[in-house]
């Protein structure tokens, strides 16, 4: 009988079963199996088995349920980051001067990026150029009771870049929006500006939202630039491989 088994060979078998079926299922079988199952220990178990989490994890560390389906969900939530489908998933475009282009990598006075599997990039013109996406947060699976209570940390990267013969300005904004898109947090970088003769090396910009309140629904990113010597053309900043991610 189940209920025979010592408590430590029971969280083992109940380890082995998908989480989803734990929550949705086996959960409603019994009191004992409710009270494991929304206990710290199988989920440290599980996270341990799956590489989520070292042998040194401690049960009361964190909501270790969270962790888990937060760490098997980590995932660039920027569609197209890179460029390599066109323009697609990329709404609200300011195409200022020539527009916005993509370009392959290293181009035309520029650096190779650091990491090899980036080969494109979207650069500016001599007039702004602003790009978006807005995340749907519960169609990427992320709950409205997880987003409200356990509010984990929305970290958001991108990297820029300018011409080593061109001068230009970066912009950065990304907002946590509500049901309504009303804004409740946000962050905004400085222009950046990026003198011509720079050495055309790519950068990257991070932030991390925290403790921003119950009732996020959405992120909304933007980014953009131009060129600060008004040249026809695109030798306005470059930019690629933005992130968004949810992370535990």
């Amino acid at each position: 009988r189940m209920e025979s088994l010592p408590e430590a060979v029971l969280i083992r078998i109940l380890a082995s079963i998908p989480a989803v079926d734990l929550v949705l299922a086996c959960r409603l079988v019994c009191c004992q199996w409710k009270n494991l199952i929304d206990g710290a220990a199988l989920w440290v178990l599980k996270c341990q088995q799956e590489g989520l989490a070292g042998a040194e994890a401690e049960e009361d560390a964190e909501n270790w349920q969270n962790f888990y389906f937060l760490s098997k969900k980590r995932k660039n939530l920027i569609q197209n980051p890179c460029g390599e489908e066109d323009f697609q998933h990329w709404g609200e475009v300011e195409n200022g001067g020539d527009g916005w282009k993509i370009e392959e990598l290293p181009g035309d006075f520029g650096e190779e990026f650091p990491n090899e599997e980036v080969h494109k990039y979207f650069v500016t013109s001599y007039e702004w150029c602003r790009k978006a996406q807005v995340i749907d947060l519960r169609a990427e699976g992320y709950w409205e009771e997880l987003m409200d209570t356990t509010q984990p940390k929305v970290v958001v990267k991108d990297w820029y870049a300018g011409r080593r013969d061109a001068g230009c300005l970066y912009e950065l904004c990304v907002k946590l929006l509500s049901e309504n898109e009303d804004v409740l947090a946000e962050y905004k970088s400085e222009t950046i500006t990026i003198p011509q003769d720079n050495d055309g090396s790519w950068t990257e910009i991070s932030y991390t939202f925290s403790n921003y309140g119950p009732g996020v629904r959405f992120v909304r990113f933007e980014h953009g630039g131009q060129d600060s010597l008004f040249w026809k053309g695109w030798y306005g900043v470059r930019v690629t491989n933005s992130t968004v991610t949810v992370e535990p």
